[in-house]
């Protein structure tokens, strides 16, 4: 008789609260058993000595421990790592593609909300609908904002600058060809007939820079990418446009930003700084041309059960021996988020 497939949880029970519904749960159940659906929030106690020595699929999240050479002495049997979030970096050693674990994750389901939080801000941006609720509410008429509308703002034939044909760079791309928009791209790893296959111009960074009315950056975090906005990049953009960051902080140099914003030349919204919560004497809190999040464009809420139900599908695809979704291989490791 075949051995059952058993599958564990380890992940930060209070940062993950709803990407496994007990209707999710329920599904997973059907493909394998589930040893315990309390996730483990520790890889090195005698609880999870005694799950993961049982372990054939190990279904992580946001706030796992790491999965190192210790972790996988003690788990001989696991054969795929489930993650149910973006990025993998961070927690996962080499010894685990070395072993020939099988990795997968669930950025293709997290693109979806980031993408869409992207195609909002650049609606709303261009729409200077900020700046139009903060001026409306401080006169409690429209003595002011009448005038604004005769401005040459809106959504109509702007041009919009994706920075990175990423996972979500590519669906923002996608997301914004119903509208009467421009849009250029700078990627090195994009060829001319790949850019034109996607209905964009491929353009250098500068160019970029200097031509869009929306800059939205979309690059992984990689040592080529550390402070790739910086103070050059930022002085090209013309007056009124606005920069979009919902990547990683450390792609923009926020010094160098923070000072191009301070003379009110450019706008930003920014869901994503370095460090990841600034300063509290940080003028990003206080600066009228900045729109400050803390880190949302990402699935919260009822998202996250997006991300759920796609592992669950990974997991079934899995298990039925077919070809995963979003498999992640050591070399596409290097040019991920």
């Amino acid at each position: 008789m075949t051995e059952p497939i058993r599958a564990a949880f380890t992940m930060d029970p209070s940062s993950t609260e709803g990407v496994f519904t007990p209707e999710l749960l329920y599904r997973l159940a059907q493909s394998c058993v589930i040893i315990d659906d309390r996730p483990l929030e520790s890889l090195s106690d005698d609880r999870a000595l005694s799950i993961l020595h049982r372990t054939d699929i190990l279904i992580t999240g946001w706030g796992c421990p790491a999965i190192d050479r210790e972790v996988l002495a003690i788990a001989p049997h696991l054969k795929l790592i489930a993650h149910a979030a973006g990025t993998v970096k961070g927690f996962l050693s080499p010894e685990v593609f070395d072993r020939g674990i099988t990795v997968t994750h669930a950025a293709e389901a997290n693109a979806v909300a980031v993408a869409e939080f992207t195609l909002a801000a650049i609606l709303f941006t261009n729409k200077q609908v900020f700046r139009f609720r903060d001026i409306y509410c401080s006169d409690r008429g429209r003595t002011r904002t009448v005038p604004l509308t005769n401005q040459r703002i809106g959504n109509f034939r702007r041009t919009i600058g994706i920075i990175g044909a990423s996972r979500i760079g590519r669906r923002v791309i996608q997301l914004l060809r119903p509208f009467d928009f421009n849009v250029l791209l700078y990627d090195p790893f994009v060829q001319l007939c790949e850019a034109a296959e996607l209905g964009v111009e491929s353009v250098s960074l500068e160019n970029l820079m200097r031509l869009s009315d929306v800059v939205s950056v979309h690059a992984p975090a990689l040592p080529s990418t550390y402070g790739m906005i910086d103070r050059n990049c930022l002085s090209l953009m013309r007056e009124g446009t606005t920069l979009i960051n919902t990547a990683r902080g450390i792609i923009v140099d926020e010094a160098d930003l923070i000072d191009e914003l301070c003379t009110g030349r450019i706008n930003a919204i920014i869901d994503v700084t370095d460090p990841e919560v600034p300063k509290p004497t940080s003028p990003l809190y206080n600066l009228p041309n900045v729109f400050l999040t803390p880190h949302i464009a990402g699935a919260i809420g009822v998202e996250r059960e997006r991300l759920g139900e796609f592992i669950i599908g990974e997991i079934e695809r899995y298990v039925a021996g077919l070809p995963l979704v979003s498999p992640i291989s050591p070399f596409a490791l290097e040019r991920m988020a």
